[in-house]
């Protein structure tokens, strides 16, 4: 076996929050090693992820519009398109020059990347193995790491579930960006985040889309008025959506697969060029190790940590969706700098509670802090104020009217915002506004009294605030 090389710190995963980790460890002086292994950097979120789903999000809308922009007094010949080029673009442009750029900042601030796949084997050393064929060939392969600190952030995996084996015409997440075409029937089992997403942007594409949902409604996560403008648009685009539906069986040959389903005990099956399976993710933390370590797991696999992301080994800390909480890329972000900050003695602490979730559905989707039930759970007495697109005049010159913004506020004298909530065009982009007043603490009046330009997508904010205070305006 190969002499041990002493590290300071160390990152397992350089996905969101362990690149982030990785940059800002070495802004304050640590030096850092970061282990990754698969080939290229970013992780799920670059790769195969966040980022390329919003490419074809974005090829979707730009085909919807090509193909029909008579709203506008436009008229245009039946637009096609390439997808084998769509995909191109897709790789080549957005997600290689993103991936690229994250081994660049590498280079930057001095980290040094080792590729291969780690194994703790205490709480203050781990093995490094090439990945591979030859991975577990021989004792002497690979290198052995003495750390001072380390941070897990090996990200998570999509679900599979009985039934449904990743393989052919069955895909997961990563298989539904990169389908060779643009299928003619195309079925979604499960309408979360990434389900709901990927359903519209296929749709858009010029699919016929189905999704099969478990639950009473998709988007569970997030409130019913405002999931009910999504459904709006996706029956616009002919989607079917299936509730209260449990994925039974498939069954592919070269042509198609079938899928068959349940509703109240009563079996039905559809026929489609490719099923996406979309039903959640599970950390990446049963091949690790960690039973050599001190570190504790839920029973779903993640790792407790602390505010600052420590474990109950002193030297370990972890990130992302390999903690508890929401598996949001800007949340690992988050992570990642605190864990690498409290290494260097910070004071910094994670702060869950506003943390911003987005969905890009068509429109889009953003909640921050406490929905009106939430608050209320936490013996909060709140208010809401909303105020609704089809006021604003940005919003009804792009012909995107539907949708609404809303804040949840305390019914006292100091009308702190702690919630707050939108869905429709750019909600994507507000959801920052709205994340900076609530993890502020600012309240109604400071929001009314701070002049938003126009005519924008912003001032519904404005206006919300507006209404909460008694004196709305356009409306």
């Amino acid at each position: 076996m190969a002499d041990v090389e002493k590290k300071d710190t160390v990152i397992v995963g350089a996905g969101p929050g362990g690149y982030v980790a990785a940059i800002r460890a070495s802004e304050l002086g640590q030096k850092v090693t970061l282990i990754e292994k698969s080939d290229t950097l970013g992780g799920v979120c670059l790769n195969v992820g966040c980022v390329p789903s919003k490419a074809l999000i974005q090829a979707g809308h730009r085909l919807e519009q090509a193909k029909d922009a008579s709203t506008y007094g436009i008229s245009t010949q039946a637009a096609t398109i390439d997808f084998k080029q769509t995909q191109q673009w897709k790789q080549t442009k957005v997600v290689d020059r993103m991936t690229s750029g994250v081994k660049m900042l590498m280079k930057k601030h001095h980290v040094d990347v080792v590729n291969g796949e780690a194994v703790f084997l205490s709480d203050t050393q781990l093995r490094v193995m090439p990945t591979g064929e030859k991975q577990f060939m021989s004792t002497d392969t690979g290198q052995t790491f003495e750390f001072n600190n380390i941070i897990i952030a090996t990200g998570s995996h999509p679900i599979e579930i009985p039934g449904f084996k990743f393989e052919g015409r069955v895909v997961d997440s990563t298989g539904g960006l990169n389908l060779p075409e643009v299928p003619k029937e195309f079925v979604v089992i499960g309408g979360g985040y990434v389900g709901t997403e990927l359903a519209g942007a296929y749709a858009s594409l010029g699919a016929h889309v189905t999704i099969i949902e478990g639950t009473g409604s998709i988007l569970p996560n997030f409130e019913k008025d405002m999931v009910a403008v999504v459904l709006k648009k996706l029956k616009k685009k002919g989607v079917d959506v299936i509730t209260n539906a449990m994925a039974k069986s498939s069954s592919q040959d070269d042509q198609g697969v079938a899928v068959t389903y349940a509703v109240d005990g009563k079996e039905t099956t559809i026929k489609a060029d490719y099923c996406m399976v979309t039903v959640g993710r599970r950390p990446n933390t049963d091949t690790l190790g960690l039973e050599y370590t001190k570190v504790k797991l839920d029973k779903r696999g993640l790792i407790e940590v602390d505010q600052q992301g420590r474990t109950a080994s002193e030297h370990i800390w972890a990130v992302g969706d390999v903690v508890p909480g929401a598996a949001l890329a800007h949340k690992a972000f988050a992570e990642g700098k605190t864990a690498a900050g409290a290494i260097s003695g910070k004071k910094t602490a994670n702060d869950w509670t506003s943390v911003p979730a987005v969905c890009f559905a068509d429109p889009e989707l953003a909640t921050v802090g406490y929905t009106q039930a939430e608050a209320k759970d936490k013996g909060l007495k709140v208010k809401t104020s909303k105020f609704p697109f089809a006021g604003n005049a940005r919003a009804v010159s792009l012909d995107a009217p539907d949708g609404f913004v809303r804040f949840v506020y305390t019914d006292d004298e100091n009308q702190n915002v702690v919630g707050a909530q939108v869905v429709g065009p750019e909600a994507s982009t507000l959801a920052g506004e709205l994340s900076l007043i609530v993890n502020g603490g600012m309240n109604v009046e400071d929001v009314a009294l701070t002049i938003h330009p126009h005519p924008t997508l912003n001032e519904p904010i404005q206006e919300a605030a507006d209404i909460a205070l008694g004196f709305p305006t356009h409306i």
